[in-house]
């Protein structure tokens, strides 16, 4: 859930105290990939590789689902076992396509969903299964219009059905939805589906892009969330809570953030969530632009025992 908060309170990224890291789930869009670039840093790729040789796990956690982050990071040098969290924590996969754990959304709430939905923007629905009819949606006109870049890329998984609910049969059930558009029509839409029945079967989290004025509702089933997902592979691998960080730069990030001992908001977050970093003892790192990721990384690697717990800077 979004909540909106103003204080002064926090520090900036400094390397505090914290046990030594072993787990580290970090976002893609926004955070790991640079502003209007498809294509990680080289810093940041060194960094991701220099983590997994010195021991810490990293897993990718995403919005997007596998067959669009694939593409990203397959050749990047990562070990084959590099968990991906993908489709906001409904699908949890290894590099190598190993399955981990997925949920799925019940059709008979994602066709309500329509109903409710579809008067504030785009509706699509994902399946989990490769080729034309992953991505699923009503009017591709009306997508393209606002996440033209998206369409283009995932043309040839998408299949148009009308109405969309003839898409969405029982027994045959979507991972994730999600409903795009303006940012205050999203923000209404939240509002509508918070207000509304449906909020008993399923999850939502926005996530927003202002300087383009675009906006997504993530639709999930009931209880999910990348903090859902990362508290499960945590638990999986043996990895303590206070051993866990996070780092990403919107707000379906936050559930990440508010599970993992050691939270960080990259410096290009919107301002609302930097506050509530501020107040809520998050840390701040450099903007993704900036390698904010590598920066990071890099600082937490410095302090990894060589025999015994190092010791860092406590905040003020």
């Amino acid at each position: 859930m979004v909540r909106l908060v103003t204080g002064e309170a926090g520090c900036r990224y400094t390397g505090c105290m914290h046990s030594p890291v072993r787990l580290v789930a970090i976002d893609m869009d926004g955070t790991l990939l640079p502003n209007d670039v498809q294509k990680i840093s080289r810093r940041n790729v060194q960094a991701l590789r220099t983590a997994q040789q010195a021991g810490i796990t990293v897993a990718i956690a995403t919005g997007r689902r596998m067959a669009y982050t694939l593409p990203l990071i397959e050749d990047l040098g990562l070990r084959a076992d590099t968990p991906l969290i993908t489709s906001n924590g409904a699908v949890i996969r290894t590099l190598e396509g190993k399955p981990i754990d997925r949920c799925h959304m019940e059709s008979r709430v994602a066709r309500g969903l329509c109903g409710l939905l579809r008067p504030f923007g785009a509706l699509v629905f994902t399946f989990d299964r490769p080729g034309r009819g992953e991505l699923v949606l009503e009017d591709i006109d009306q997508v393209e219009g606002r996440i033209a870049v998206w369409v283009e890329t995932n043309r040839n998984a998408i299949e148009v059905f009308k109405p969309l609910e003839t898409a969405l049969l029982d027994g045959d059930d979507p991972i994730q939805g999600m409903v795009t558009g303006p940012v205050s029509r999203m923000r209404d839409a939240e509002k509508a589906l918070r207000g509304s029945h449906w909020i008993d079967s399923c999850e939502c989290v926005r996530t927003e892009y202002p300087s383009r004025d675009v906006s997504i509702l993530d639709l999930l089933p009931r209880g999910v969330s990348k903090g859902w997902a990362l508290e499960k592979l945590a638990i999986r691998l043996g990895i303590h809570q206070r051993e866990t960080m996070a780092i990403g730069d919107n707000w379906n990030d936050v559930a990440m953030f508010e599970w993992a001992a050691q939270a960080v908001v990259m410096g290009n977050a919107a301002l609302e969530l930097r506050t509530l970093a501020k107040t809520s003892g998050w840390k701040q790192a450099p903007p993704n632009d900036q390698d904010g990721v590598a920066v990071v990384l890099e600082a937490a690697l410095k302090k990894l025992p060589a025999a015994g717990i190092a010791r860092g800077h406590e905040c003020e």
